[in-house]
């Protein structure tokens, strides 16, 4: 068996209504341990939830509940989209 490279993307390129699952989180010290505390650690769901009009900050669904991030901060955690063609049950 191979094995998949998989690629990230930071969850400020996430469009609005898209998700993904958190890969790394990449920030340091206090908003880093705040952000893992939140819930959002690797293998979490993460959903984009409304980007404001300039863009900055971003709204992210994480188990429930809605997180807030600058732009700068949401760069700095990667996240992955599953490849889903071989969970549609063969159809």
């Amino acid at each position: 068996m191979s094995v998949q490279q998989i690629s990230t993307i930071a969850l400020s390129e996430l469009a609005v209504g898209a998700s993904c699952y958190v890969a790394s989180v990449e920030l340091e010290g206090l908003l880093r341990r705040r952000i893992l505390d939140l819930g959002m650690v690797p293998g979490t769901s993460v959903r984009c939830v409304r980007k404001s009009p300039a863009g900055d900050p971003i709204a992210y669904a994480v188990r429930g509940s809605t997180i807030a991030l600058r732009t700068d901060d949401a760069r700095l955690i990667r996240g992955y989209i599953p490849d889903n063609t071989c969970t549609d049950g063969g159809k």
